[in-house]
């Protein structure tokens, strides 16, 4: 048998459900694979390994019953876990410890999930480099010296080194995307109220989501599975039952290629691995066309709704970061006619999107920019000798797409000359969530660029 630690959660769930390996085994061998590579890449910041023992052996004595009983998972440390410290990334709750369980982590525990620990964030989720006063930041584990993305970045990195088979992260710019196509492994950004939340400061809020993160397509549709699902406590929960589309492989699919998404720049490294994809796809049968992409409005629409979000979540605490603080203020300054001016945009650019997705069955392009950059550097100032305005801009390739309500993957591509991971977005029109891991999934299994493993 394969190292469990490396072993998909579709296989782990399958040994453990016919008993061929017991759910204490295979928690201990992630215990291990923890304490081996975590001191590297600093990805998991809180280990819960004692109540993890004890629900793997109850486990262990149970029949089992959920999608992923046995199974150890980590959970973002944005989350809250019961009786698990949940900082935010913030030294404000450096020592926080909540009473009560996320809706996303009562779903897993339901699923027979195991919580094995936290992964690292920057504060409050702030930005696309998981780095914080609390914990540090954490390192990309195909090259300790480069950043691992983010906000998801310790669940990207915990996931690449085979330290969980799953883990939860969030996204509103990109979060569950670009740590995925930085670190070699899969995220999907779902359709905003796939996996419903729970606030009661912004219960209407549709650009963050919550979503899975895993190494691979049909992992991560497992995982879905699992926290998908309608609550009557968030306004715009989806009531249908989220279920894998029945058809296989792309042939036949119209699969459109934006390789700038409209004119952004691309540093040449990441474009010359996101120019492969469309090959791809037309050797599986897809018909793939270039397209001028218009996402107009995208950059107003979300740059506002971001600033007012951050002021109200965020307004009323003082000894903020840096990059949280500069968000709270930007909020601030939002006025209703620059409200009204970005929900105009965003709905001009949902009818234009719409009538484009009549056209094509999905949309293939670039998820970040950039590949994995330097840890010590703050952010990406400057792509292709064009200077950047701010932290956020390097990110436009992700949170635009954020703007359009829709469904979007980022799946390994394929790596840079020197071995950086890059990885391809793939975004269908919204709610056509099992479409996008349908392509995703054959996407996957023609190129495997998965199935390397960083060296560690």
């Amino acid at each position: 048998m394969s190292e469990l630690h490396y072993l998909t959660a579709t296989e782990l769930t399958r040994l453990i459900r016919t008993r061929q390996v017991s759910a204490v085994e295979v928690l201990q061998a992630h215990l291990d694979r923890i304490e081996q590579v975590n001191p590297d890449v600093n990805a998991i910041v809180t280990l819960a390994a004692e109540p993890a023992i004890e629900a793997a052996k109850a486990a262990d004595a149970a029949e089992p019953e959920g999608l992923l009983h046995g199974l150890p998972v980590a959970h973002k440390d944005l989350v809250d876990t019961a009786g698990i410290r949940t900082t935010y990334g913030s030294p404000l709750f450096a020592d926080h410890v909540p009473a009560k369980d996320d809706l996303v982590v009562e779903r897993l525990r339901a699923a027979g999930a195991i919580t094995v620990g936290k992964t690292n964030t920057p504060e409050f989720g702030t930005g696309s480099h998981t780095v914080n006063e609390v914990f540090g930041a954490t390192r990309n584990p195909y090259d300790l010296s480069k950043s691992a993305g983010g906000s998801s970045g310790g669940a990207a990195a915990a996931l690449a080194t085979g330290m969980v088979p799953l883990a939860d992260g969030s996204d509103m710019g990109g979060s569950l995307r670009n740590p995925a196509s930085f670190c070699n492994v899969v995220g999907l950004r779902p359709t905003p109220g796939r996996v419903p939340g729970v606030s009661d400061t912004a219960a209407w809020y549709t650009l963050s989501v919550q979503g899975p993160m895993a190494r691979t397509v049909d992992d991560l549709t497992l995982m879905l599975s699992a926290i998908a699902g309608f609550d009557h406590r968030s306004p715009y929960a989806i009531r249908e039952v989220f279920t894998p589309e029945p058809e296989e492989g792309v042939a036949g699919l119209r699969v459109a290629w934006s390789p700038d998404l409209g004119g952004l720049p691309v540093d040449p490294r990441t474009a010359a691995v996101t120019a492969t994809a469309p090959a791809v796809f037309e050797r599986l049968g897809a018909t793939v066309e270039e397209v001028e992409l218009d996402l107009s409005g995208a950059e107003e629409a979300f740059r506002t709704y971001r600033a007012w979000n951050y002021a109200l979540s965020f307004g009323d605490l003082t000894g903020l970061g840096p990059n949280t603080a500069w968000n709270v203020e930007r909020g601030r300054e939002v006025t209703g006619a620059a409200l009204a001016a970005a929900e105009r945009a965003r709905s001009r650019l949902y009818q234009r999107m719409s009538a484009f997705f009549d056209t094509y069955d999905v949309l293939i392009a670039p998820v970040s920019q950039v590949p994995p950059f330097p840890i010590e550097q703050p952010h990406v100032s400057e792509i292709n000798g064009e200077r950047l305005p701010d932290y956020l801009a390097w990110m436009r390739s992700a949170y635009w797409i954020s703007v359009l309500h829709a469904p979007a993957a980022s799946v390994p591509a394929g790596f840079t000359t020197d071995g950086l991971p890059v990885g391809v977005q793939i975004v269908a029109r919204p709610f056509e969530d099992a479409r996008v891991l349908r392509v995703a999934r054959a996407f996957e299994q023609a190129t495997g660029h998965g199935r390397q493993r960083p060296p560690l």
